[in-house]
């Protein structure tokens, strides 16, 4: 790219029955970007199945506005399918991720831009603690953070959000992971390079529902653990170590005090037998575990997520 080519900004936009919000903010990255004259941009709705007019609204945005187009999809694939459809498609020198809601502030666009330019490649907004959050989704939050950085390789900040800017280079690392259970920000953070985090308030839904409910997000934050550690798939075989180092102290207990030296603690035939019991149930639960290493190479493999990422080659 020669020096007099702006560099084209895209802005990629998830929808899922957001049409009153739709015109709200093509309005604002209109006017964000009249302040960035020295930047090309393109924005990219991606309707994922909306049961309202979003599509259409869109669409009626696209014919009027050269910056604009619309992708659509056949059904509902939910909001990562239509984020990654947004990097497949999206052309610019950097690409950015902002929810439809306004929840994700416009004016701060310019933000990202500036630390793009500084050299980081992975801008992340990560969000104030809100005063209007429920006390349960903060805990639920807290304890999601502590779990998925403890059991994994892959270290993501607490409250970070979808609204972030990649670099082209990112972007295309990116386009060639493969799994379809997949949660973007996780994968973004999986793929490494600078990271730059911006601290926002997520401001009010100016209209409609969210499409995230309680219990999706538990399923989103489900599907993150296993995809990115093999913990939950070992576990078993974690409490199998456990039980057996448990009943074999307590058998050789009962043995001692049995056949060589009384404690008078008079082990009874029953508790004996549960203990032999429980014993057992170890060593199956270790064998589970020793199961789990080999699926969890096949897991690896089935991925098929490149070995290694490089930033640059000389």
């Amino acid at each position: 790219m020669n020096n007099s080519t702006p560099k084209l900004i895209s802005v990629v936009i998830p929808v899922y029955n957001e049409s009153l919000n739709i015109p709200i903010i093509h309005r604002e990255l209109t006017t964000v970007f009249a302040t960035l004259p020295s930047y090309s941009y393109e924005i990219l709705f991606i309707d994922d199945g909306s049961r309202d007019d979003s599509a259409k609204v869109a669409g009626a945005i696209a014919e009027e506005d050269t910056h604009t187009q619309l992708i659509e999809f056949s059904r509902n694939f939910g909001k990562e399918a239509a984020t990654t459809a947004g990097f497949h498609h999206a052309k610019g020198d950097a690409v950015m991720c902002i929810d439809a809601d306004l929840q994700h502030p416009p004016h701060l666009i310019p933000l990202f831009i500036a630390a793009w330019e500084e050299g980081h490649e992975v801008i992340i907004g990560v969000r104030n603690n809100n005063a209007s959050d429920s006390k349960i989704k903060k805990l639920g939050s807290y304890v999601y953070y502590k779990i998925i950085n403890s059991i994994s390789k892959t270290k993501i900040i607490p409250r970070a959000t979808d609204f972030r800017l990649l670099d082209r280079l990112v972007v295309d690392e990116f386009n060639m992971l493969s799994e379809h259970n997949r949660m973007t920000r996780g994968l973004i953070d999986w793929l490494g390079f600078r990271r730059h985090p911006i601290y926002f308030t997520a401001q009010d839904r100016m209209h409609g529902e969210a499409a995230y409910g309680f219990w999706s997000l538990v399923k989103l934050a489900i599907e993150s653990m296993i995809a990115h550690s093999l913990f939950p798939l070992r576990f078993a075989g974690y409490i199998g170590v456990f039980i057996l180092i448990v009943s074999g102290a307590l058998g050789m207990l009962m043995f001692v005090d049995r056949y060589i030296h009384s404690y008078g603690l008079n082990f009874s035939g029953p508790a004996i037998l549960a203990n032999i019991i429980l014993f057992l149930v170890g060593v199956v639960l270790i064998s589970l575990g020793l199961l789990a290493y080999y699926i969890g190479h096949i897991y690896h493999d089935v991925q098929d997520r490149p070995l290694y990422i490089t930033r640059k080659k000389k």
